[in-house]
């Protein structure tokens, strides 16, 4: 009978250790964003150029703080996004404004890995400037100026309202990205 109660016992033991499962620690995961199809709609501003923007996207218009500016966001809800767009008259400070877009862009470098700049210039459209792209865990991921060099000027930067986290924000910044370089394809001056 003890023969009997020992295996008994020991097998208890030996099941119940055997049962037993360590927990290992996942590593972060990010949630899946399904991203919209693309299409575009054309929209005249209330300031002198037109532009085709993202069916997905709304526009909010804000009050401008000067007579020679007008501010507008591009805002994408379901992406927590946003592109704010603000269009100067140009009156003999085209260099200023260019130095002012080159500065807001380069505060970035304290969070930013890299900062690409792509030249922007078509002669058909009168559209010249630069879009910045930044690299790393900034407030903004792309930011641009365009231009026609003598009267209009339009400066624009994506924000997430969102920690900023490169890794899981990739996907939407790439398309987002797309939709910034069709805006400045279509963009029209008037």
């Amino acid at each position: 009978m003890r023969y009997l109660i020992a295996i008994l016992v020991v097998t208890t033991v030996v099941l119940s250790q055997g049962c037993r499962q360590t927990t290992v620690p996942k590593p972060a995961g990010y949630f899946r964003i399904d991203l919209p199809e693309k299409g575009y709609v054309h929209y005249d501003t209330p300031c002198s150029y037109s532009i085709e923007y993202p069916e997905y996207a709304r526009i909010n218009l804000r009050p401008a703080t000067a007579t020679d500016t007008c501010w507008m966001d591009i805002e994408f809800p379901s992406l927590k996004a946003s592109i704010h767009l603000t269009y100067f008259d140009i009156h003999d400070n085209l260099a200023a404004l260019t130095e002012l877009t080159h500065e807001m862009a380069y505060k970035h470098t304290i969070r930013a890995d890299a900062i690409e700049e792509k030249l922007w210039a078509d002669d058909s459209a009168k559209v010249y400037g630069i879009l910045y792209d930044l690299k790393g865990n900034t407030a903004s991921a792309v930011q641009f100026f365009v231009t026609d060099s003598t009267s209009h000027y339009l400066r624009g930067s994506l924000y997430f309202m969102a920690q900023p986290n490169e890794d899981s924000l990739r996907p939407v910044i790439a398309f987002l990205r797309e939709d910034i370089i069709h805006l400045i394809e279509t963009l029209n001056w008037r």
